[in-house]
């Protein structure tokens, strides 16, 4: 099952524009009015990896195939959503069935486009979605205690996942969301086990106009503020924009990029970004008929990174043959680089390493 990062935030702020974007489709539909989306939108998304084409040149490889990233184009919370306002009990358990989030928040004015709250106002956006998140969360909770209290009783080993569970519930009362606790400690993990929305790693997506390219304002200056705060990482990007040159070939758009002074596609910024909020990271393989990237989570062993390409190849593991990409770049044919030494044998207990250039052997 492929890694999901889900879009959510307030009606009208441009998700469903930036989902079309991203995926280079029209299947969610962006509608001046609130809940345009009901069900949820899905769509895989390529991570954008120079490294690929790099790669094809040295190996005259016939096809490129990037990693990717799914994305879910989520309905719009509103206040209430915890207790089924706009559906939101619907819209939550969509939340529930990816690995994290990314919440856009819309930072531009327009008198065209509806907001559900009057204006947009970043951080009382923000916390309207974080409070529906967290109040569903505690909700969730309040029904786990009582199970874990029982459960005790019978087990008292189980007493520390209980006080853990206590402190997560109280945590959320306050307002802090799950994910705010230590990675791998007992409040983590009953938050992972709980199906916590909060427990998702998130990231804040500032939807911009055109005319705030290059000099963003003060309303993404408020969400660079919570982003910050809560040591989060901030996309700012154009969802207008970026629909516009979705629509354009490559070289309309990088000249479009151009004029706008952008270095990069904003959607590919928030592709990259989401592929490193899921923790995860890329080894490549390179051959004639393709090269390609594949996803693993970080510290991935070698075998079970072989196991991305091939259940036998898991099961048959001898040894992983790795260059780094910057060794294969500079020598630029495997010869020169078994001639350098720079191939190497490396066995089960390999870590993985971001950019190895792989050839796994197996037996059949």
């Amino acid at each position: 099952m492929p890694f999901s990062c889900g879009i959510v935030g307030l009606p009208n702020v441009g998700k469903s524009t930036i989902f079309n974007a991203l995926t280079r489709s029209a299947q969610a539909l962006a509608a001046n009015y609130p809940f345009a989306t009901i069900e949820p939108n899905v769509g895989e998304v390529a991570v954008p990896d120079e490294r690929l084409r790099v790669l094809q040149s040295l190996v005259n490889g016939q096809r490129i195939v990037p990693a990717t990233v799914r994305f879910v184009d989520i309905a719009g919370l509103v206040r209430g959503a915890s207790t089924g306002q706009g559906l939101g009990n619907a819209f939550l358990s969509h939340i529930r069935e990816t690995d994290a989030i990314a919440m856009v928040v819309r930072c531009f004015e327009d008198a065209n486009v509806t907001h559900v709250e009057d204006h947009p106002d970043p951080k009382r956006d923000i916390e309207i979605v974080a409070i529906e998140l967290a109040l569903a969360d505690l909700a969730t909770m309040q029904k786990r205690i009582p199970k874990l209290e029982r459960e005790v009783r019978a087990n008292p080993k189980l007493r520390e996942s209980l006080e853990a569970a206590n402190r997560v519930a109280a945590a959320l009362e306050e307002g802090r969301p799950a994910r705010a606790f230590p990675a791998g400690s007992p409040e983590a993990l009953v938050a992972a086990e709980s199906f916590l929305l909060t427990s998702r790693p998130l990231l804040y997506v500032a939807n911009i106009d055109e005319a705030q390219i290059g000099n963003p304002g003060p309303l993404v200056d408020s969400v660079r503020e919570v982003a910050d705060a809560e040591k989060s990482r901030l996309v700012v990007l154009s969802g207008k924009v970026e629909a516009e040159m979705a629509g354009l070939s490559e070289d309309e758009a990088r000249d479009f990029r151009a004029e706008l002074g952008l270095d990069r596609s904003g959607l590919d910024e928030l592709a990259i970004a989401a592929y490193d909020l899921l923790g995860l990271m890329t080894f490549l393989t390179a051959g004639e008929k393709e090269v390609r990237a594949w996803t693993i989570p970080r510290a991935t062993k070698a075998p079970e990174a072989a196991g991305r390409i091939h259940g036998d190849i898991e099961r048959g593991f001898i040894r992983a043959e790795i260059v780094s990409y910057e060794d294969y770049v500079a020598y630029r044919t495997m010869d020169a680089l078994k001639a350098a030494g720079l191939v190497r044998s490396e066995g089960r207990d390999y870590v993985m390493r971001e950019g190895d250039v792989v050839n796994f052997r197996f037996n059949v």
